[in-house]
């Protein structure tokens, strides 16, 4: 990617270099089958995924992740997440699937469930030392098809805050944590293996003299930069090397998300960004967050039962060590009975 300046074409441009660059011709379900198909395929493995989309508001991260019906090619990320799994789950077979959704907002750092009873209450993250950092009081909804999956999403999606700035007649005034939920049960050997996909859609960083907030919106502005600011602190920390100290803790944002940058899961970021001059310092702030973020070194690793987790890699090994032998020739034969001693003579 290279971005010039618009009041100094002269200058030398700024240049990024990023896993894939996507331009406004380009639909979603090229950007799904390239990016987001893997991702999505890790999670029905057992592996924990996030999509995260970035970038400045008005930019096109709810419509990346969403999209539209119609045409049918630009659905977004989340409607043909939600068909990939329940595809690969009706041809698999001799596996049993059991699927959850729950859906999240963070709202002026408060978390809200947008599928429980008051989607206005606040709930209380925890810690757990085996599952991690969790919502305390965010429920869980069973689906059975593509078509639950989406009544779910649609009715969280009501309850969302959204609201009208100078940019965006339609902002989203919060970040939301859509997750689903996949526990894979292999029925001949009982294994039991758990997969997670997050797909989170981050509330736009905003100018306030671009957006025109006032009052209420101009709160909201606030907490939405400041824990972007904090998710910025965090990706730094992880990519420096050096820090001692990774400032999970100094937002909710930061703390939900806190396996999916440098944790056990599979990340990837979706940077939107506008093409028009006048936006360029907010389109240089998002290329250099997106830089940033895709130096992370996370560490993903199948979520099992540790005995089964050893019994797979047993069985592995002896099938790696049978191939060695095999290409080498060196099976070793069944031994021969042992001849019988020569008679002996007085």
């Amino acid at each position: 990617v290279q971005l010039r300046r618009p009041k100094n074409k002269q200058a030398p441009p700024k240049l990024f270099t990023f896993d894939g660059v996507y331009y406004m011709e380009d639909t979603t379900q090229q950007i799904y089958e390239d990016i987001c198909f893997p991702l999505v395929e890790g999670v029905l493995q057992g592996f924990n995924g996030t999509v995260f989309a970035y970038g400045q508001t008005g930019c096109g991260k709810s419509y990346t992740m969403m999209g539209v019906e119609d045409p049918p090619e630009n659905k977004g990320v989340i409607p043909r997440a939600f068909d990939h799994v329940f595809d690969q789950a009706a041809v698999v077979e001799g596996v049993k699937y059991v699927i959850q959704a729950s859906y999240l907002e963070i709202y002026n750092e408060e978390v809200r469930d947008l599928l429980g009873r008051d989607s206005k209450k606040k709930l209380d993250l925890h810690e757990h030392p085996d599952k991690g950092v969790y919502v305390q009081g965010l429920s869980h909804h069973k689906v059975l098809n593509v078509h639950d999956l989406e009544r779910v999403m649609e009715l969280g999606s009501k309850n969302r805050s959204v609201g009208a700035t100078l940019m965006n007649v339609d902002s989203s005034r919060s970040h939301s944590i859509f997750t689903i939920n996949i526990e894979m049960i292999e029925v001949s050997e009982g294994r039991l293996r758990c997969g997670r996909l997050n797909l989170v859609d981050l509330a736009g960083s905003e100018r306030q003299s671009k957006t025109g907030s006032t009052g209420e919106r101009l709160k909201e502005a606030t907490k939405i930069n400041l824990s972007l600011s904090a998710l910025g602190n965090v990706i730094s920390a992880l990519v420096d090397g050096r820090s001692t100290h990774i400032p999970y803790r100094d937002s909710k944002l930061t703390r939900l998300l806190q396996s999916s940058l440098g944790g056990n899961t599979k990340t990837l970021m979706v940077a939107c960004v506008s093409p028009a001059d006048n936006n360029f310092d907010e389109t240089l702030s998002t290329l250099r967050y997106a830089n940033r973020a895709k130096n992370i070194k996370n560490k993903p690793r199948i979520n099992e039962d540790p005995k089964d987790a050893l019994l797979r890699e047993y069985r592995e090994e002896i099938d790696r060590l049978k191939q060695l032998l095999l290409g080498r020739g060196d099976v070793p034969q069944e031994p021969s009975a042992p001849s019988p001693p020569p008679p002996q003579h007085p």
